[in-house]
């Protein structure tokens, strides 16, 4: 652990000094591989936490150059991409996306979203580019459904979390759904972010791959972020895992390897990166597009990435099962904080933090207010089958899903918050 830069940054060393001891109780207990936690505060690293281990069965620990998969963490930077490209004038917001995604026209709706997906009507309207970023589209995953559309999801596109087909052929796949609601009606969790990475590609006319490495990736000095992990960098690559309830014990979830760049490199969860690699596109959200000399995007297009877009009616909706919205919103690829009293129970933040986790545990959040940014890697699975979102309130054992709540107050108690 390196906390050297707590008393500079303004944070009571011992209290911060509790993080690590956490932690390692949930590790310690089975419920967790390892965990890499990073807190920048004011221009300087505050606290580096590594802890576990990166591969359980050959026991390698967790280095603070450990490699995860971000999942959903990879929204967020899709959706900076997708801005760059409005910045430029090559789409407007309330762009229907039928321009350069055809497979996307002419679109049918679910009568009842967990009916029949024979039973459907025809789309009021075309989905828009602004569906897409704030997942008000009416697409899905099968993990977030319930009902014959969830099971649909999975034989039309595979495995959620590692696709084979191409992009074209995923499109097409996913066009040739029904929606589970109208565009624009609710935001229900989906692909919606996938589908805007390769509106990416084919708006930029490089691919989504190439326009993140050579538009943000390499301007940014993020090597460690990619879509595969190559093979000379393989070993320092964490295991993701999921607790087995009947072994009581965790186990290696399979993910397949390549050697090259995948041909399928998903939008909405497919990046591997690191705590510091992260923490560069972090404190370019941060310090509102631009971070030591290289601007991405300009300080408007960040505020209003930031700022909720949802309505007080579709926040009232809870979010896999659970009331998530009661003090955040969500903007353009990212959810914020509105109102900090009502979000304790969620985490800690104060009013316009922002971020977004994934479903492998890990999570980020920037926060405004304290100038400060907070990432928690670990690498531990939630269920992704359809019709997961029904046992999310129950299933496993509450010691993996405590520790990141428990980081969260802990950083903030160590501000005195």
């Amino acid at each position: 652990m390196d906390d050297a830069g707590a008393n500079l940054s303004g944070f009571d060393p011992e209290a911060l000094a509790r993080v690590p001891g956490a932690l390692k109780g949930v590790i310690d207990a089975g419920d967790l591989s390892g965990a890499v936690t990073l807190i920048w505060r004011k221009g300087e690293v505050a606290q580096v936490t590594v802890q576990g281990r990166r591969d359980i069965a050959a026991d390698k620990p967790m280095t603070r150059d450990t490699l995860f998969r971000i999942a959903s963490m990879t929204k967020p930077v899709t959706s900076v991409a997708a801005l760059m490209l409005m910045e430029e004038g090559k789409f407007k917001l309330d762009d229907p996306i039928t321009k350069w995604a055809p497979e996307f026209a002419d679109m049918k709706v679910l009568k009842n979203a967990q009916g029949p997906v024979e039973d459907v009507y025809d789309a009021p309207r075309d989905i828009t580019f602004d569906d897409l970023f704030t997942h008000r589209a009416g697409l899905a995953y099968g993990f977030t459904s319930i009902g014959p559309i969830a099971h649909a999801h999975q034989r039309a596109l595979g495995d959620v979390l590692a696709s084979s087909m191409s992009e074209d052929d995923w499109m097409k796949a996913l066009g040739g759904l029904p929606l589970s609601y109208p565009p624009g009606e609710r935001f229900h969790y989906s692909h919606a972010t996938d589908v805007l990475g390769f509106l990416v590609g084919r708006i930029a006319g490089t691919g989504f791959r190439e326009f993140l490495m050579e538009r943000i990736f390499k301007p940014l000095g993020m090597h460690d972020t990619d879509f595969y992990v190559p093979p000379e960098k393989r070993d320092r690559a964490a295991v993701v895992y999921r607790l087995d309830e009947k072994l009581d014990a965790l186990q290696p979830v399979p993910f397949p390897r390549h050697d090259t760049p995948p041909a399928f490199c998903g939008g909405g969860g497919g990046l591997i990166s690191t705590a510091d690699d992260y923490l560069k596109f972090a404190r370019m959200m941060l310090n509102k597009g631009e971070l030591d000399g290289v601007r991405l995007l300009k300080t408007e297009t960040v505020e209003l990435m930031r700022a909720n877009r949802l309505t007080d009616a579709q926040r009232e909706i809870p979010f896999m099962g659970i009331p998530f919205w009661g003090g955040q919103g969500f903007g353009l690829g990212v959810s914020v904080i509105t109102d900090p009293a009502k979000q304790e129970w969620m985490g800690a933040g104060s009013e316009g933090s922002f971020g977004w986790p994934g479903a492998f545990g890990t999570w980020w959040q920037a926060d405004p207010v304290e100038d400060m940014v907070m990432i928690y890697l670990i690498q531990n699975s939630m269920p992704l089958e359809p019709e997961a979102a029904a046992q999310l309130a129950t299933g496993q054992r509450m010691g993996g899903r405590v520790a990141l709540p428990m980081f969260q107050k802990l950083v903030y108690a160590a501000l005195g918050k």
